[in-house]
Formats: C-alpha cells, sequence, structure tokens
C-alpha cells in the first residue's frame, strides 16, 4: 500500500448545517447530497467528506464518541494575521474559538476552532513548512521560543470548549 491519502471522512450530526459553515468559510463543495453527504477538495487530490453520522456508522461499523478521539485537522496559512482571520470567519459562520492564536515556543503561531459538530481545526502558520512544485513537504527546525501566556480572546470572540467536553 503506498503512503497516500485521498479522502477523510467525518461523521457528523446534520449535514446541512456542516455544509453551511463551511460554505460560509467561502469552501465550494465538489458534490453535495443533502441530508446525506458533502465533498470539499482541501489539496491536490485530497478531500474532506462530512457525512450523515448515522448512516457512516451503518456503513462503516460503529464507532465511539468523536469527541473520545484525539485527533485535530490542520489548515497552515502565510501568517499570524491570517491564523487570526480564519478563526474570526470561523466564529462568525458559527464555530467556536478552542483556542486564539498565539505564538508558538517552536516558533511558529497557531490557534484552534471547532466546527459545529466539535471538530477541532488548528489554524497554524509554521514558517518552516514548505510545499515544492511535486507536493513534497518540506519542515525545517525553527528556533525555540520562550513560552508566552496564552493571549487573550480579541473583542467579540471567547474560547469556548469543543463540542462534547
Amino acid at each position: 500500500m503506498l503512503p497516500q491519502l485521498s479522502v477523510v471522512t467525518l461523521g457528523v450530526r446534520d449535514v446541512e448545517v456542516t455544509y453551511s459553515f463551511y460554505a460560509q468559510l467561502g469552501w465550494d463543495p465538489v458534490q453535495y447530497v443533502p441530508g446525506e453527504v458533502v465533498f470539499f477538495q482541501v489539496g491536490h487530490g485530497i478531500l474532506i467528506s462530512f457525512f450523515r453520522s448515522d448512516h457512516l456508522a451503518a456503513e462503516s461499523g460503529a464507532t465511539g464518541a468523536a469527541s473520545l478521539a484525539p485527533v485535530t485537522l490542520g489548515h497552515n496559512v502565510g501568517s499570524p494575521n491570517e491564523v487570526d482571520a480564519i478563526l474570526h470567519e470561523a466564529a462568525a459562520a458559527g464555530g467556536s474559538i478552542a483556542a486564539p492564536g498565539v505564538q508558538m515556543s517552536w516558533g511558529g503561531y497557531s490557534g484552534y476552532f471547532t466546527d459545529p459538530d466539535g471538530f477541532r481545526w488548528e489554524v497554524c502558520h509554521n514558517p518552516g513548512l514548505s510545499v515544492d512544485e511535486d507536493g513534497k513537504v518540506s519542515l525545517a527546525v525553527l528556533e525555540q521560543q520562550p513560552l508566552v501566556a496564552q493571549a487573550a480572546p480579541q473583542p467579540g470572540i471567547q474560547a469556548q470548549p469543543a463540542a462534547g467536553n
């Protein structure tokens, strides 16, 4: 088996709510079947699908609660300002800020939001991450930074616990 990933499928309670949330973030669906599933392209040849959770369980077998899995989805951007802007967008679209953007000890800047089903997204600026024309990812080791106290949420944004916590 080749080490590749082409689709990540997440079970959701309400496909319409999920579709609306991501559409408000500017995502265009590749395919949308109301009440069943929505697919978005998130990279070269990579899709994320949000599938009605009861149908996903019937198809793939029952699983534990999503909140039990220590999983985050990552979205890398070009600057700390982009991190903060996307966190604001997610909150405005109905998501919750789980952690505001802060300077990280490893040299980057990141924050977290959850979507309406509680899936946690890390929005991150990693100045050591680069992707070449062939899609190969390189990660440079950055100078360690001293830990700083977590930044206070910006006006109108409050850190919220993830769904299920």
